[in-house]
């Protein structure tokens, strides 16, 4: 008999405990960074934000996106990161308890890039015209 700890193998996404994992290792990162604590020329001249951590189902690996202030310099910015990846991996594991001090990979956070794309897409003539025209047939019915 079941007692409810499995979980469904349709949902999506990550699990309440991943998500919280994720967090935590978020917020660990982005405090490193604010403080200064990562000497790297090219992190020190650089404001990174880290809007997500997405940690995997075992909690060993955290992927952490990142973005430059202003979206400059991201291949340098990831090429420190990968230098200092051991220093940031070993402030995880002291700022955040978990069982295994998750390897961690780096990538830059493109959201904000899509979000302008389609934003750039819904503003279009093409679009506005279509939009127009469904609005028009509407009122003829």
């Amino acid at each position: 008999m079941s007692r409810g700890h499995h979980r469904d193998s349709g949902a999506a996404g990550p699990s309440q405990r991943a998500l919280r994992a994720g967090e935590l290792v978020r917020h660990a990162v982005a405090e490193v960074f604010s403080r200064g604590d990562v000497h790297d020329p090219v992190l020190e001249t650089h404001l990174i934000t880290v809007p997500e951590v997405r940690m995997s189902p075992d909690l060993r690996l955290a992927t952490i996106y990142v973005m430059p202030l202003g979206g400059q310099d991201e291949k340098a910015v990831l090429e420190a990161l990968e230098r200092n990846k051991r220093f940031l991996r070993g402030e995880i594991a002291h700022r955040v308890s978990l069982k295994y001090a998750p390897d961690i990979r780096f990538r830059i956070d493109e959201r904000f890039a899509e979000a302008a794309r389609i934003d750039g897409l819904l503003r279009s003539p093409a679009v506005k015209r279509d939009l127009d025209d469904k609005n028009n047939e509407n009122v003829d019915e």
